[in-house]
């Protein structure tokens, strides 16, 4: 079995919570980074190494233990994601618990169904929790389809209870997206089962033949849609029993049977070398562990920040420590949506761009596929892939759950998908941004009005 890394320092201060944000405070005496004069030479860093920096920092951050012992794969876009996915479903003997934001009853929800069913008639459990809100679209009927077939399902925070409907729940969303096989095989990251994945990030220049012709890349009116870029992992090892947690939490709280018996925890040897650690949050909590981590990795890079997010709405103190890199001399890089399938989120992200460009921090926009990946990777070492976005819905409103890696192999692997996706991506010049016109100004202005709830 694997051991925690033996370190839990206690002495590094703990960033504000989103939510103390939302009230002014007066800047602590010396935490304002000066601004660096173009051309000066940036501060030399203490001499830590990396990884043990950012070990430290995340230990601190998420106020719990890394996990060794580790194999982790990443899985680029839909298709490849739900090949591996239905792989595993097929290999269940005892297990098979999903969670999804979105469930759509289309395209890989059929195929989804179809082996759920015949592994839940082949006497293995199946549990799949969906949200009652991000899956407002899914006919009921699909969901009475998998219960007669055996499946257990449960919905989070349903829309017909006229208690969600007059209370703050109406705000708060299930946004995880997991996968947990027998105790031993998990998935997490960033794609529900939804047909917007089906012709994975291919660009809308470059459809052509038979993935242009199929049915489902079109939409009504004959146009042709984007393919959608996005993110997911494959784990093996330790860290499969704290995603498992997560998934057995939310079900016994919204689901009127409790999950119970042998199976679901596993004896558990390890597979690889990677330390790993969950950063998970429930919907509506103020404390929010992927952002302390998140904000303590930014605050501890010394080189690099290569940061993919599907919506860009940051808080204050994400803001500040964002510039704050840049001018110390580290190399801040963000990948962003160019089109979105919400504007206002995307308009809101707009609205900072003037500010982290005169830093010195480089924006680059994906424009011919619809960019929904949340990953991000500093130094090289330290790699997240998850649900979490750069917005308060993700820090404050939304249950979230990241996979937070340790590892230069798989930081390489991130950067390479990471360069490759900016070669495709236009970048955003300080002085072309500064001439927007006046009605991209005003569309700016008032989505970052309503930026608390994006």
């Amino acid at each position: 079995m694997s051991a925690p890394v033996p370190f839990r320092p206690a002495a590094l201060a703990r960033p504000q919570t989103p939510e103390q944000e939302r009230s002014p405070a007066a800047p602590a005496a010396g935490s304002r980074a000066p601004a660096r004069p173009a051309g000066a030479t940036p501060t030399p860093h203490p001499p830590r190494p990396a990884a043990s920096s950012h070990a430290h920092a995340l230990v601190s951050g998420l106020d719990q233990p890394l996990l060794g012992g580790n194999r982790v794969d990443l899985l680029q876009d839909g298709p490849d994601t739900y090949a591996a996915m239905l792989a595993a479903i097929d290999g269940a003997r005892d297990h098979v618990n999903l969670e999804s934001y979105i469930f759509e009853a289309e395209g890989p929800g059929e195929e989804f169904a179809r082996r759920l069913v015949a592994r839940a008639r082949a006497g293995v459990r199946v549990n799949v929790l969906y949200d009652s809100f991000g899956s407002i679209g899914t006919p009921e009927r699909y969901f009475d389809e998998l219960r007669a077939g055996g499946v257990s399902v449960c919905e989070y925070n349903p829309l017909r209870r006229l208690g969600t409907l007059l209370s703050r729940a109406l705000h708060l969303r299930d946004h995880r997206k997991l996968m947990v096989v027998d105790g031993r095989i998990g998935f997490i990251g960033g794609i529900n089962i939804s047909p917007v994945y089906a012709l994975g990030s291919s660009p809308m220049s470059s459809l052509a033949g038979s993935a242009a012709d199929a049915p489902d890349a079109r939409d009504a009116d004959g146009a042709r849609k984007p393919g959608w870029r996005d993110t997911h992992v494959r784990v093996e090892g330790p860290i499969v029993a704290q995603l498992q947690r997560l998934f057995i939490a939310h079900w016994n709280r919204f689901s009127s049977c409790a999950l119970r018996g042998g199976g679901y925890f596993p004896a558990v040897a390890p597979a690889g070398m990677q330390r790993v650690a969950v950063a998970a949050c429930d919907a509506g909590r103020r404390r929010n562990p992927f952002y302390r981590a998140l904000l303590a990795a930014i605050n501890s890079a010394t080189d690099r920040i290569c940061l993919t997010t599907a919506y860009l709405v940051p808080t204050r103190r994400l803001a500040r420590a964002l510039v704050r890199a840049a001018r110390r001399g580290v190399k801040v890089q963000l990948l962003l949506p160019g089109v979105s399938d919400f504007w206002a989120p995307l308009q809101a992200g707009r609205s900072h761009y003037a500010r982290f460009l005169r830093a010195g921090i480089r924006l680059h926009e994906l424009h011919d596929t619809l960019l929904h990946a949340k990953t991000c990777v500093i130094d090289g070492i330290w790699t997240t892939v998850g649900s979490s976005n750069l917005d308060w819905r993700s820090f404050l409103h939304n249950a979230e759950a990241n996979l937070v890696v340790l590892d230069a192999g798989l930081g390489r692997e991130m950067e390479e998908t990471f360069d490759r996706d900016v070669a495709r991506a236009r970048e955003i010049e300080r002085v072309a941004w500064s001439r927007r016109g006046l009605r991209q100004r005003l569309v700016e202005a008032i989505a970052r009005r309503f930026e608390f709830f994006l």
